[in-house]
């Protein structure tokens, strides 16, 4: 599928999108621009070999689209990342990048994808499709709150929506992400992440367990005190007591 057919009433008709190559190694800027050149819906309207050219051609270029590699001496893909993050009308950004762990950093810079080398083409291709979405959309505010997440899973980052995600259980330095049918290891501590989360939509109801809230089917009295929260797939979680006031008040109690 052609990338201006995944959202022909809004990324295609504004244009193609000019698209800013960041890497500094030679052949794999070669790489990205035969991959570009045959992709509908994107041209390349320049390349940069560090991120402080990077940040000079945007300026001057003002592309819609930085294909970004993370590691770079001196001014590194993610600190490129954060000085657009202030600007108004700064391009969007998909990391391109051999290493899967700088992904929490990504996505808290709001960036559109992250594919990892050796880039494929349809992937890429499903990225840019990313993009043409989100061109529809600029004038919605984005959410204070963390909208998705992207977990390492086999040999590409998977996208998984919050609002899929049932039960989030802390594992050490990790957490595992509760989907159904399937769970993913996402290196995050279960602190940080609930600060990210809406609390309209999740709830904390013990020190190493997160629920959706509207997988809660009902909470239960165990006895001397100990309270349990029943989820949609049956199980019973016990709830800790620093968050049990928390929890009955989403109950009305």
């Amino acid at each position: 599928m052609a990338v201006a057919e995944l959202d022909a009433g809004n990324g295609a008709a504004q244009g193609p999108l000019k698209t800013l190559i960041v890497d500094d190694e030679p052949l794999a800027v070669e790489r990205m621009q035969v991959i570009c050149a045959r992709m509908e819906g994107i041209t390349v309207t320049g390349t940069a070999s560090d991120g402080e050219a990077a940040l000079r051609l945007i300026d001057a270029l003002r592309p819609d689209l930085v294909l970004l590699d993370l590691t770079m001496p001196e001014t590194d893909g993610l600190t490129v990342a954060r000085r657009l993050s202030g600007k108004a009308e700064a391009p969007a950004v998909i990391f391109v990048t051999a290493h899967d762990e700088f992904a929490v950093e990504a996505f808290d810079l709001d960036a559109v994808d992250y594919v990892l080398k050796p880039v494929a083409p349809d992937r890429l291709q499903r990225a840019i499709g990313r993009v043409m979405a989100r061109r529809g959309e600029r004038s919605v505010p984005p959410s204070e709150w963390l909208e998705e997440f992207w977990v390492p899973h086999r040999s590409e980052l998977v996208r998984i929506p919050a609002s899929d995600v049932q039960r989030i259980d802390a594992e050490r330095d990790y957490v595992r992400l509760h989907v159904p049918g399937q769970s993913y290891l996402l290196l995050q501590t279960i602190t940080s992440l609930e600060q990210k989360l809406d609390p309209e939509r999740f709830i904390r109801i013990h020190r190493s367990c997160i629920l959706r809230r509207d997988f809660v089917a009902g909470l239960r009295h165990e006895g001397l005190g100990v309270w349990s929260a029943e989820t949609g797939d049956g199980e019973a979680l016990r709830i800790g007591r620093t968050y049990l006031p928390a929890v009955k008040k989403m109950a009305g109690r």
